[in-house]
């Protein structure tokens, strides 16, 4: 059987050995893959569209405009353990004295890349449910790495930073950069976080609905079997951030739907 071909997009060096690791897992096997990979998640979800690829490692705004694109004529397959609990932290200096959205009235917010759901989509549509609208607080935007849904996290320090140079009052991150260098990348113990967003979904692998079971069903089974204790797997999944793959959870997207209609978000980048 001719091997799956999925898409991702190289957003740092290390999205190579990831995918290399994950092909030399899936050879041999009766789900065999191979990867392209993508500047932007744009052309991804076009080449996803146009047959191009079997298979999108999707973001969550990718698989928005995707479900959009196709009228619901896609699916998402699987994700990582730690994409059914992402969150989006409200974060400010230490000490500021800032301890729910409230405190953002009359002060400077920092986002992320306009196309980040984590750091800009979601943290308006938060503080619209909280009451908080465009008038009641000023937003510093850093579209640093746009078409890369935030995932480089540029744009996530440049809000940081952003506290630092006491040009924002506090910006708005993603759980991820808060774990794995926000927190102390800058100067350590240097912010806090005063807000904690429910949990939402983030990425998942993506295939159009035309896709048949038979071709994707066992991929997705060996996928859901790589194994934290062994020692073949670890790598892999730690350079992708997890320690299990799972069964997406789709009501988990439902906040980022609301907010990408709320907003106007085109349905293409």
């Amino acid at each position: 059987m001719t091997p799956l071909l999925i898409g991702a997009v190289a957003y740092t060096p290390n999205v190579v050995p990831i995918w290399e690791g994950m092909r030399d897992y899936f050879a041999g096997t009766e789900a065999e893959m191979d990867f392209i990979l993508f500047s932007n998640y744009g052309r991804q979800v076009d080449s996803l569209i146009d047959g191009t690829i079997d298979l999108a490692w999707n973001t969550n705004l990718a698989w928005v405009r995707t479900v959009a694109q196709t009228n619901g004529a896609c699916k998402a397959v699987a994700t990582r353990d730690t994409d059914t609990v992402f969150q989006t932290l409200f974060v400010s200096r230490a000490g500021a004295g800032m301890s729910e959205l409230e405190s953002l009235r009359g002060r400077r917010l920092a986002l992320g890349s306009q196309d980040s759901a984590q750091a800009a989509v979601l943290p308006v549509h938060f503080l619209a449910e909280a009451g908080i609208g465009g008038t009641d607080v000023e937003l510093l935007r850093f579209n640093s790495d746009v078409g890369k849904h935030g995932d480089t996290g540029k744009s996530e320090l440049d809000a940081l930073r952003a506290i630092l140079d006491e040009r924002a009052d506090a910006a708005a991150i993603g759980i991820n950069t808060w774990e794995a260098i926000g927190r102390d990348e800058l100067m350590p113990g240097a912010f806090e976080v005063f807000w904690e967003s429910p949990t939402y979904s983030h990425c998942n692998f993506t295939a159009l609905a035309g896709l048949p079971d038979e071709r994707i069903a066992p991929w997705v089974d060996r996928l859901l079997a790589m194994d934290w204790e062994n020692p073949a797997h670890r790598p892999i999944l730690e350079m992708e951030g997890l320690r299990q793959w799972v069964r997406p959870r789709l009501e988990g997207y439902q906040s980022l739907f609301a907010a990408v209609a709320a907003q106007g978000i085109s349905p293409r980048w």
